[in-house]
């Protein structure tokens, strides 16, 4: 004699061990394999309209939840996707998991964000903890080792990278031109007349703000670089402005390679009375939304942050439709070319400013 189905406190029945209904219950319930079982709940496969019936009343009778893990395993689909970011924090994150979070919602799908740190280690581990969670990853390093570690490590499962400053033969990638957008800026400040460009570049290793900075350094047309350092948080910008202000001779124009760290320059730059652009011009790189708001309002180098993760996540989408199929693969690299965007803090100042000696 069969040993009695238990009722849980929800009124949900339970197996005779006093656990959740399994599917190898409700295949007993409906007389049918298993593997019967699991077509009908995955619409895979062909069974008669009788058996699904058994299943269907089985599975009401025993209130039967599938596991969303054995579902996974049996579909190969989860319907998320995963996301390792260097960071979590910052304007620029929250404008990219914003975009990644519209496509993602518009295409039913799911995110699990987790962070790097920039590090090996951080990004194998969330690797990891990722790999039969997820359909596939996008990767955002701008340390070339840790986003290839990770692309390697992934295995068979479709990657994305993003934002690496260079692609990697045989994974799509999405690259901000950032050697471009450097040259653009620099040039847009010598443009209107200065002729002392300082740089404020991000941390040493990071494969973004050493492309920033070779682009500065392209675009000077024969001026002596005035390079300080960062590490592209509000704070390095307003410590290297302070740097940039003690010296003998001061820059008349700023080029930070993001637009945080030009924020906290033009902090500085207001707290010592020197006047922003009249004295010294500033010039950031993203265009996050703080930049239209400070005042004066940030001149700056719009690469469409939103959009650049959206447009990973629908790439990431394809890729994981395509499945193992090679011919299918998208393995192109897609550049994004950043465009001046101008304000207050390039306007032009008197002729008379830069004609001075």
């Amino acid at each position: 004699m069969a040993a009695p189905t238990a009722a849980s406190s929800n009124g949900r029945e339970r197996s005779p061990l006093g656990k959740a209904a399994t599917m190898r219950d409700v295949a007993e319930r409906a007389q049918v394999s298993v593997a019967s079982v699991s077509r009908v709940l995955n619409g895979l496969g062909v069974t008669s309209d009788a058996t699904r019936q058994r299943v269907l009343d089985a599975v009401e009778h025993l209130r039967y939840v599938p596991h969303f893990g054995a579902r996974s395993l049996s579909t190969s689909k989860n319907d998320t996707i995963g996301v390792i970011l260097p960071d979590l924090f910052g304007e620029f994150f929250s404008e990219l998991i914003r975009g990644m979070d519209l496509a993602a919602r518009a295409h039913g799908k799911h995110l699990i964000v987790s962070s790097s740190h920039d590090g090996a280690d951080d990004t194998l581990a969330a690797v990891r903890s990722m790999r039969g969670r997820v359909d596939g990853m996008i990767v955002l390093s701008p340390h070339l080792g840790a986003a290839n570690l990770a692309s390697e490590f992934a295995g068979r499962m479709p990657v994305l990278l993003m934002n690496g400053g260079t692609a990697e033969a045989g994974r799509g990638s999405i690259v901000i031109d950032n050697h471009g957008g450097a040259v653009a800026a620099v040039r847009h400040l010598l443009g209107g007349g200065r002729r002392r460009i300082a740089h404020i570049r991000g941390a040493g290793g990071n494969v973004e703000a050493d492309t920033r900075a070779a682009g500065y350094v392209a675009a000077l047309d024969g001026q002596a670089p005035i390079i300080v350092e960062g590490d592209f948080s509000q704070a390095s910008g307003h410590r290297a402005a302070t740097r940039l202000l003690a010296m003998s001779e001061r820059p008349d124009a700023v080029f930070a390679a993001n637009d945080m760290m030009a924020v906290g320059a033009l902090l500085a730059f207001q707290e010592a009375g020197v006047r922003c652009p009249e004295d010294i011009a500033v010039v950031g790189f993203d265009d996050v939304p703080i930049a239209a708001l400070m005042r004066p309002a940030l001149t700056t180098m719009r690469v469409n942050i939103a959009e650049i993760g959206r447009r990973g996540v629908e790439r990431l989408i394809g890729l994981v439709q395509a499945g193992q199929s090679v011919d299918a693969q998208d393995t192109a690299c897609e550049i994004v070319r950043p465009i001046l965007v101008e304000r207050q803090s390039t306007a032009a100042a008197s002729s008379a400013r830069f004609n001075k000696g």
